[in-house]
């Protein structure tokens, strides 16, 4: 199944044995030797890293490396514990990265904080569990991007999760928590669900946005995301941990052998069949930037650990002889043919092949740092630092949006109210707070997330939206972008400001978010940006920081935003619902006019810790980087998933979107190497261009693949809907519209793709199936019957017994049926999600539905001015910080507090009326290094979600 393993004494010997050293886990060890060569090579063991290797080690005769840059975490309670969420912050597992000095704010660099860590930014993020709007993925389709509009989304935001609702039916009520089931998943890894501790400001919050005019969000995941809402967290209902990627995507599949992930290790360069590189990416560089941080150890004066960029010196001017290709991305084909990478820049580099594809997903701003330093991106600027230019992309590094806020301060004085205050100023408060905590899983220390939120459309709040929107449609594209900019990225902006224009004019469109702590801080975030930054390589070293310049507020039309969100924070605060908590006005004071206001902008702006845009998913024509299929233009076997390739940043923190990116792409890359040798390097990629007329014609994408030899469903029909590849096991019932292709792989077996979008019904839960891609003897074997017409039909997840069987029946008249034997790919973690005992056989009967129509959302829509406030205000932590302690889950019988005795949790298998849910092992208590596993990859981070 696999080629012959490497002893890789070299690489070992280059490895210092705090990487190597065997963390000994129920599979293979963590940082084990590594194969000579492997199928798939994925950058970056973030988010969109650990999904997308987890999804394609799921074919057995494949196998999968990710290289993370960052170390695995030691399931410390600074991680795990909600209340303890920005608390680690500037500490062993962040980057430490800042931006470049913001001249057009008050001149001085920020912070920006991505997860360097097994897991990325999930690891750190505020655990906000949101998707944005309809309109959010619409725009991304019409902007020449097939298949990623809602419809095409939907399928992938079910598939990652495991929706759990509101405990009470009482608390569903008071707080408007409501939800729509058909949007929701039941199986997928990543548990979703509510605190056990709600703060009674929210319902002042909400009340008064009402009384204003601004509505409550029904469910904010079905798409209609403009208004107030009580945003889910990823987090485990049961023990009220964190539910990160790590422990979903990671954790439990560590026994799967084509599963490799090495931790520690520093990706420094792509390798591209014929492309020489620089003398300084390839070679240590000693006495500079060793570990690629910002800040280099030196603590900043802002509370977070922040501070400037590397310090290895500059290059000189000298050059060494080289191969240019510049070629053009329109018309190459250009082959990667593995990755470079060192432990640190003092380090030799190792490289090592990979004969399928090579998949980027260190997010963002390190993504395009890579392929910078790999000969990829702005000729301009590979040339400034002598690095062979192999494709000219502009677009690499380009188009950087992110959500800038400002932090507000207005205390409540209110003392009858609860507040997170008191876990800061009452240390008798918290220890209550903290045994009630570990005894119960209940109260404050379960709501250190921000959720209580609201997504501001700016008709709603302000009597010049026309204005301002007037004054948008009336720029110049060119007036507010970095000067000098390809005429490409120019009018691929053009485009996108038409685009923001039009949607911000409608009332269901959020312009802005407030972020509320329940203790006085509403902070404010601009949503949708008009505004675009750059990040770009400093030197030739990849051990040195990117440049990273997100040009906030460049535009003024992001400015005039949050100037009407301020102004609309004073009518908040003087709504009758919001009086009795006495809030004190002081920044801004109540009486600031428009100058004070701009002045505590200026001062105050961070981020919201959601870069992205930097490798667009956009027309070359437009600068973008990648197809729809996620492929870097001009090379035929490398992708990008990540945030970076959102064309326009959607209106939600951006874990979920990430997750259902990197769950879409794994199946798009599964298509589209269906039939390929696991033995050779693939033959069957075609250009970019080719890729992109087989998609506007409508043609099958095998097609265009003239060396190709599969027959299986093609990879741009996989653009609106998910393959049934899932690894997750057990639902309670299952029911959709997908229109399926039954084709033959050349090993004999069947393989099944759905090629139309899936439209979840009630007890809908498309994360359940788990039909293998590629299965093999060692397998056990399902019977699947399937129709080979039109009719629709779907396959439903079998739980991990000897033997499944599985009918799909359809609900057209009578056709040809069709019997294939499959292979169901077996594994020791494969029934971690399923609420019930495994057995010797099951069988799950299916009829699909072909009636439904096809829109799946049928629910009525019913701090200070300076430095020190912005985030710190909405990120309140005990301190000091206590020593993690027995997290065990309750029994059954366990009394909860008596504040909570709605509680519905009766049973550790997680029953909400049809809906089933189950716990990991690795869920109920804190989590033994030397029980579990991790592997890893490199760069990291995806996404970046705090608050």
């Amino acid at each position: 199944m696999y080629r012959s393993r490497l002893a890789l004494t070299t690489l070992a010997a280059c490895l210092p044995f705090s990487t190597l050293s065997l963390v000994h886990i129920h599979g293979r060890d963590l940082n084990a030797p590594l194969l000579d060569s492997y199928d798939y090579i994925v950058v970056g063991c973030g988010i969109s890293g650990l999904v997308v290797t987890n999804r394609l080690s799921e074919d057995p005769s494949v196998s999968v490396l990710c290289i993370e840059a960052g170390d695995p975490d030691q399931y410390e309670a600074i991680i795990q514990n909600p209340v303890y969420v920005g608390a680690d912050i500037g500490g062993n597992y962040d980057w430490l990265l800042s931006t470049t000095p913001q001249t057009q704010l008050d001149g001085a660099p920020r912070p920006m904080p991505q997860g360097k860590v097994l897991g990325g930014g999930s690891i750190l993020n505020a655990m906000c569990w949101n998707r944005g709007g309809q309109d959010d993925y619409n725009a991304w389709a019409a902007l020449g991007n097939p298949g990623w509009d809602w419809d095409g989304m939907l399928p992938y935001f079910i598939k990652s999760e495991t929706y759990t609702p509101v405990y009470s039916a009482e608390i569903a009520r008071e707080y408007s928590i409501n939800y729509n089931p058909l949007v929701h998943g039941t199986s997928g890894p990543v548990q979703v669900s509510y605190p056990r501790f709600f703060y009674p400001q929210s319902t002042n919050l909400f009340a008064a946005l009402n009384y204003l005019g601004v509505p409550t969000q029904y469910d904010p995941n079905d798409g209609s995301s403009a208004g107030a809402a009580f945003v889910p967290t990823d987090l485990d209902p049961i023990n009220q941990t964190r539910s990160d990627a790590r422990r979903t995507y990671f954790d439990p599949y560590v026994s799967r052998p084509n599963f490799h992930v090495i931790t520690g290790q520093h990706v420094t360069r792509i390798l591209i069949e014929g492309v020489d590189s620089n003398f300084v990416v390839d070679n240590p560089t000693p006495g500079g930037n060793e570990d690629g941080n910002g800040m280099n150890g030196v603590t900043s004066n802002e509370g977070f650990g922040f501070g400037p960029g590397g310090s290895t010196p500059a290059l000189g001017n000298s050059t060494t002889a080289r191969l240019l290709r510049r070629q053009s991305p329109s018309t190459s084909n250009l082959r990667i043919t593995g990755v470079e990478f060192a432990a640190s820049a003092s380090d030799t580099r190792q490289s090592i092949s990979a004969t399928r594809e090579v998949i980027v997903a260190a997010g963002s701003l390190h993504s395009a740092q890579l392929l910078q330093l790999s000969g990829i991106g702005p000729s301009s600027l590979l040339d400034s630092f002598d690095i062979p230019v192999a494709l000219d992309l502009p677009g690499v590094g380009n188009n950087l949006q992110d959500h800038c806020l400002v932090g507000t301060f207005y205390p409540y004085n209110n003392a009858s109210y609860p507040s997170p205050t008191q876990l800061t100023t009452n240390a008798t408060y918290n220890a209550a707070a903290e045994l009630e905590y570990n005894t119960f899983k209940t109260g404050p220390w379960t709501a250190g997330s921000p959720n209580a939120l609201a997504f501001n459309p700016l008709p709603l709040i302000t009597n010049n939206s026309a204005s301002i929107l007037s004054g948008a449609d009336d720029q110049d594209p060119t007036d507010f972008l970095p000067a000098g900019l390809d005429p490409t990225l120019v009018a691929g902006y053009t485009l996108q400001k038409q685009s923001l224009v039009r949607r911000l004019a409608e009332t269901n469109v959020a312009s802005y978010e407030i972020i509320n702590n329940n203790a006085g801080s509403l902070t404010l975030a601009v949503m949708h940006p008009f505004s675009r930054g750059q990040c770009y390589i400093r030197s030739a070293d990849p051990f040195e920081p990117p440049s990273i310049d997100p040009r906030w507020l460049t535009n003024p039309v992001d400015r005039q935003v949050l100037i009407e969100a301020l102004l609309f924070n004073r009518q908040i605060l003087a709504a009758p619902p919001m009086l009795p908590l006495q809030a004190a006005q002081f920044v801004p004071a109540v009486d600031d006019d428009e100058d004070a206001l701009n002045r505590i902008i200026n001062t105050g702006i961070r981020t919201e810790f959601h870069p992205s845009g930097t490798c667009a998913m956009l027309p070359l024509e437009q600068g973008g980087v990648v197809d729809p299929l996620l492929r870097v233009y001009g090379a035929q076997n490398l992708r990008v998933v990540d945030a970076g390739i959102f064309p326009m940043i959607p209106a939600a923190h951006l874990q979920a979107v990430v997750y259902a990116v990197a769950e879409k792409a794994a199946d798009i890359i599964k298509a589209d190497n269906v039939g390929v040798s696991t033995a050779a390097p693939s033959s069957s990629s075609a250009s970019a261009s080719s890729l992109l007329a087989s998609l506007t014609t409508g043609s099958s994408l095998s097609s265009s693949l003239a060396s190709s030899t599969t027959s299986s469903a093609t990879s741009s029909s996989l653009l609106g809907s998910p393959t049934s590849t899932s690894t997750s096991a057990s639902t309670s019932s299952t029911s959709a519209a997908v229109n399926s292709t039954a084709t033959l792989s050349p090993e004999g077996s069947s393989t099944v793709t759905n090629t139309s979008s899936v439209l979840p019904t009630s007890n809908f839960n498309l994360a359940s199936s788990s039909f293998p891609v590629s299965p093999t003897s060692e397998s056990s074997l399902s019977t699947l019957a399937f129709s080979t017409t039109t009719s629709s039909s779907i396959l439903s997840s079998t739980s991990s017994g000897t033997s499944s069987s599985l009918s799909i029946n359809s609900s057209s008249s009578s056709t040809t049926q069709t019997t294939a034997t499959v292979a169901s790919s077996r594994s020791s973690s494969t029934n971690f999600y399923s609420s019930s005992a495994s057995e010797s056989s099951s069988s799950a009967s299916i009829s699909s539905i072909t009636s439904l129509s096809s829109s799946s959302s049928t629910v009525p829509q019913t701090t200070t001015g300076s430095t020190s406030f912005g985030l710190s205000s909405v990120l309140l932590s005990p301190t000091p910080l206590q020593s993690a302690s027995s997290t065990t889950r309750p029994s059954a019988s366990s009394r909860l507090d008596s504040s909570f005795a709605s509680s519905t949790d009766s049973s550790s298998s997680r029953s909400s009326s049809s809906q089933s849910f189950a716990v990991p092992p690795s869920s109920s208590s804190p989590i033994d290094p030397e029980q579990t596993s991790t592997r890893t990859t490199v760069i990291d981070t995806t996404s970046y979600d705090l608050p």
